[in-house]
């Protein structure tokens, strides 16, 4: 048994799955002082992210020992599987059947992306974003050196933007940018020519613009004010919209270099401080020295996953990495800037740190694909030198 855990370790990244585990116990923690500080000493937060972070660390060792290529391959039977449970939230909205509540609104706003069992929800956008991973790296390995074709392109950009549009019909505006974000990242990576991608990016901000000027109703008024609220965070009219921002960023500003401790009876209060907003709460109990400690190992584990796709074996290999490396950097970009009061609160979730189970649980998974691609590469890079 030893020997197999020896060869199991020479055999993947453990650096990779040492900085999420790292991630996770200080997540644990400070989902503890919130429940102590602000929920009445409940601890159920933490306990349902130890939970997920165990489960999620076993699924990522079981993920890394199968061949990421058998699992692009198999793209058919994840995409109808997460996929199939998107579509019902589409048009049902707060539906009960029984123990079941298929298009919850778990955030209190229009976003029914969730499925709520007996005390537990379930968002399967989560779920979705590494079956687009696995999809889009497959579908751009299969027209590699052709990207910049017309016809190639169109199709891969149809790709990309049609799952993107069924989350916004969600509700979930913040997935879908992630998703967004994440096939950008990959086409540019797969060979997208710099020119193409500087004037898409042009002419979708300025087509985007135009619309909005014209049909503003398409931005809800909680969306249109939350960004509102980013460019005038002193106006009377927005202090409700701006109010969880403004705690957020005052948390932050009183932390100090190592905080008010994690059991201190003078914490600030954050609404919601386990969720979104676990950044600035841990920022205010830790300090900087506790909030450059979350940021470095997120760093690291980026830094890590980009690695892994260098030394790829193949070109599906690099683009799964790829596409990784940019849910987690987008997911932590975007939080940060909401935290950091300079972008708009879209509801994204710090990775590895906020709390949600099934969020947890799906990033331990895309960590697997990680450790898989790198497995495979170690593998075959010890049979080239033992040739």
């Amino acid at each position: 048994m030893q020997q197999l855990v020896r060869r199991y370790l020479r055999q993947v990244d453990a650096v990779c799955l040492l900085l999420c585990a790292a991630c996770s116990a200080l997540s644990v923690l400070t989902l503890v002082s919130v429940g102590q500080n602000q929920l009445g000493g409940s601890n159920d937060k933490a306990s349902v992210q130890l939970v997920a972070s165990v489960l999620g660390g076993m699924l990522a060792i079981i993920f890394s020992t199968v061949d990421y290529r058998a699992l692009a391959r198999a793209w058919p039977l994840h995409a109808v599987l997460a996929w199939g449970l998107v579509a019902p939230t589409l048009f049902l909205h707060n539906f009960n059947a029984g123990l079941v509540t298929v298009g919850y609104d778990a955030g209190g706003t229009a976003n029914y992306s969730w499925y709520r069992v007996g005390g537990m929800t379930f968002q399967p956008a989560e779920m979705a974003k590494i079956s687009f991973v696995l999809t889009f790296a497959w579908h751009l390995d299969r027209v590699r050196g052709h990207i910049n074709c017309p016809r190639t392109l169109l199709a891969l950009l149809a790709h990309l933007v049609l799952p993107a549009a069924l989350i916004h019909i969600q509700g979930d505006d913040g997935t879908a940018l992630i998703f967004l974000g994440v096939g950008l990242v990959m086409l540019f990576a797969g060979g997208l020519s710099p020119w193409l991608a500087g004037g898409g990016l042009l002419a979708a901000a300025g087509g985007g613009a135009a619309l909005l000027a014209r049909k503003p109703e398409l931005l809800k008024s909680y969306q249109f004010q939350r960004i509102l609220a980013v460019l005038h965070p002193d106006d009377p009219a927005l202090s409700d919209i701006v109010y969880q921002q403004n705690k957020g960023a005052m948390a932050i500003g009183t932390g100090g270099a190592f905080g008010r401790g994690l059991f201190g009876e003078d914490t600030v209060f954050v609404p919601n401080a386990w969720n979104d907003f676990l950044f600035a709460y841990l920022a205010h109990v830790l300090g900087f020295a506790g909030a450059a400690a979350a940021l470095m190992l997120l760093l690291a584990l980026c830094l890590r996953t980009l690695r892994t796709a260098l030394h790829s074996v193949d070109f599906l290999g690099r683009s799964i990495c790829t596409g990784i490396f940019a849910a987690l950097f987008w997911q932590c970009f975007v939080n940060l800037g909401m935290n950091l009061q300079v972008l708009p609160v879209i509801g994204v979730t710090l990775p590895f740190f906020s709390a949600g189970g099934s969020s947890v649980v799906m990033m331990y998974l895309c960590i697997g694909l990680v450790l898989s691609v790198g497995r495979h590469a170690k593998c075959a890079g010890g049979v080239e030198s033992a040739m």
